[in-house]
């Protein structure tokens, strides 16, 4: 084997890992914003995240399978399945963040927070929640459903002027 030819396998090889790698955090971001009580604050890294999801796992199949690596190949598969049992137009609507109205109650630590919550889903109007907030950092949130008795809990402060942001 050649200098050249060795040196092009090698590069195939870590391009091969770097797009693995990045495409797994994506599908990371992904499922723990889809399904779980996390949920990613920042607009552009939702974007990126779900629509990276929805692109990348077609071309990290084509990618995987010129590559022979049967391993990664199976979780393409896998993730292409998930899409289409979520439903590619879901994914595209669900991709926008959930934006704070109002503000209830802020508790005495300041990270948390009782929130009204609106998500834009394009033509199909709007979901709206209430939820508990508390802010990891700019990007990352975690959201809890309300306590009950919120208003018997001392740690909780009503907000005396409750805005509605537009």
């Amino acid at each position: 084997m050649t200098g050249k030819n060795k040196f092009a396998k090698l590069k195939m090889k870590r391009a091969t890992i770097i797009l693995n790698v990045l495409y797994c955090l994506t599908v990371l971001l992904f499922v723990l914003d889809e399904f779980t009580s996390f949920d990613i604050k920042n607009q552009l890294l939702k974007s990126v995240v779900y629509f990276g999801f929805l692109i990348g796992t077609p071309i990290i199949l084509l990618w995987n399978l010129f590559s022979k690596r049967i391993l990664l190949i199976v979780y393409s598969v896998l993730c292409l399945i998930l899409i289409f049992v979520i439903d590619p137009l879901k994914i595209g609507f669900q991709s926008s963040t959930w934006e704070t109205k109002a503000i209830f109650y802020e508790h005495k630590y300041k990270s948390k927070k009782i929130e009204l919550q609106w998500q834009d889903i394009g033509a199909l109007g709007w979901n709206k929640r209430e939820v508990e907030v508390t802010y990891l950092t700019p990007f990352f949130m975690i959201t809890r459903k309300v306590p009950p008795n919120i208003n018997e809990n001392t740690d909780w402060i009503k907000n005396k002027e409750t805005i509605i942001i537009d």
